[in-house]
């Protein structure tokens, strides 16, 4: 008996069949197991009454069959397995899953805005003990900076201003007289005296050798001088000039002052005679120089001295070994005065010969 063909299905039908029979296939046993007994073929019945079949007027286009493979154990077709839902993908606007969505500028940066904002938070954290370290230093640096130019600025103002000059080692010269001489200076800063200008007053004062300048803060300057000593007055045209020993004038009159040896010496102040002269002069003790009324030299090794009173006189030589020589001469005109002594030869600072 003739079978009648099956009816046209349509291509999504006969896709749903497809995929029906591929999962029941996937689903059946394994061939090791027990086969199912077979049935007899059911012939179909006939309708009396067949209807023709629906031919739909425009069809979708049909989908490729997805294959199946072939399972190499049971030759057998195997749908494979749905894809896992992908992690990265996100729903667009109409609702079906894609691709990651991209994002937008604003995200980014608040995200970089986060993430810097984190490691700032992590640097100041880790470094704390640092930073106070180096706030610590920077404090007392600008302390120690703040105190100097404090310190600076009122040395260098008014506040530090000259209010008292004291002059200190003034014998022979009135210390009030070079005290008025410095006048100009008062007023200014202590550390703004004008030493040129204080040298420049000093300089009328030829009995002041040498002088030094002392601050006392806040408002008195110290003057310490060094007066010249003289040894003797030289006889010039002018008159008597009374010289120290290298030869500096420091008064000229016109008779000899008492107590002042007068000088005879060969040569004049520039000579080697008169240097040695002056040496000899200021080694002696004061009670010595005292009684010393004449001083004669015409060479460095033959320096003599004359004792007022009594004409006594004292033979010194040469300008060598002159303390030694000064400390002799005080013992033996101790044990000896000079009125019973006509001279005293201290040329030899070992032997002191008296006559």
């Amino acid at each position: 008996m003739r079978r009648p063909s099956p009816l046209p299905q349509s291509p999504v039908a006969s896709r749903g069949t497809a995929e029906k029979a591929a999962s029941a296939r996937t689903q059946r046993p394994a061939r090791d197991q027990a086969p199912a007994p077979e049935r007899e073929p059911v012939e179909p019945t006939l309708d009396e009454n067949p209807t023709a079949p629906v031919i739909p007027l425009a069809s979708p286009t049909p989908l490729p069959e997805a294959k199946p493979d072939l399972d190499p154990t049971t030759d057998e077709g195997v749908v494979p397995a749905a894809p896992p839902h992908d992690a990265g993908a996100s729903r667009g606007a109409s609702g079906r899953v894609g691709p990651a969505a991209e994002v937008g500028f604003r995200e980014v940066w608040r995200a970089a805005h986060a993430r810097r904002k984190a490691l700032r938070a992590e640097i100041r954290r880790f470094t704390v003990r640092q930073r106070r370290r180096r706030a610590v230093w920077f404090g007392a640096a600008a302390s120690v900076l703040l105190l100097a130019l404090g310190t600076l600025g009122a040395a260098y103002s008014p506040l530090f201003g000259v209010e008292k000059i004291t002059v200190v080692g003034a014998q022979q010269l009135a210390a009030g007289d070079v005290a008025a001489a410095l006048s100009g200076q008062l007023g200014t800063p202590l550390p703004l005296v004008d030493e040129s200008a204080v040298k420049a007053e000093l300089v009328a004062f030829p009995l002041i050798e040498t002088y030094a300048l002392e601050a006392r803060p806040p408002h008195e300057l110290v003057v310490r001088i060094v007066e010249r000593t003289p040894i003797g007055l030289i006889e010039t045209r002018a008159g008597y000039t009374l010289v120290d020993a290298a030869g500096v004038a420091l008064s000229t009159t016109a008779t000899p002052s008492a107590g002042t040896p007068v000088l005879t010496i060969t040569g004049g102040v520039d000579s080697d005679a008169f240097a040695a002269a002056g040496q000899v002069m200021r080694s002696l003790p004061d009670e010595i120089r005292a009684q010393v009324t004449g001083v004669a030299a015409s060479t460095p090794d033959d320096v003599t001295l004359e004792l007022g009173g009594t004409n006594t006189q004292v033979v010194w030589g040469s300008a060598e070994d002159s303390a030694e020589k000064a400390l002799n001469l005080a013992k033996t005109m101790a044990a000896r005065p000079p009125a019973d002594v006509y001279t005293y030869d201290v040329s030899s600072p070992d032997v002191v010969v008296v006559r």
